[in-house]
């Protein structure tokens, strides 16, 4: 199997808390623009992938910055009550993957953000249904 989006809808992942999770969300934005990221986008991923419900993708200019970013959210999301936050590429990476479970968070240097494109490979536009050939 291919890396990426499916272009068909997956069922819905069961016993997901709407409710915690739009908190999560709102943890998790406030404290990127308190780090005054750029360009944060958030996307559902409810019914298209199995590994999330929502993804965060953020922009940092530096190293130090990124870093930073990555740490408050660690701290605040476990303020939050999320005991269980996993960090990958935290030291010096072009890109940095936070798992806070349901929701996943993607911090980017502008070059890697823009040439890994996770805007457009988990965007809308995939939400339309491609006909079955034939």
């Amino acid at each position: 199997m291919a890396a990426g989006p499916r272009r068909t809808r997956t069922p819905p992942r069961e016993g997901i808390d709407t409710a915690r999770l739009n908190v999560l969300q709102k943890v998790i934005v406030d404290s990127l623009e308190d780090d005054k990221a750029d360009n944060v986008v958030t996307i559902e991923l409810s019914g298209r992938a199995s590994f999330a419900d929502r993804m965060v993708v953020a922009t940092g200019l530096a190293d130090r910055q990124i870093t930073a970013m990555a740490t408050h959210l660690e701290e605040k999301l476990e303020q939050a009550g999320l005991k269980r936050v996993q960090i990958e590429g935290a030291t010096g990476s072009d890109w940095v993957l936070i798992d806070a479970g349901d929701i996943v968070i993607h911090l980017f240097k502008p070059e890697a953000r823009s040439l890994y494109a996770l805007e457009r490979m988990w965007g809308a536009e995939l939400d339309e249904e491609t006909p079955a050939p034939g």
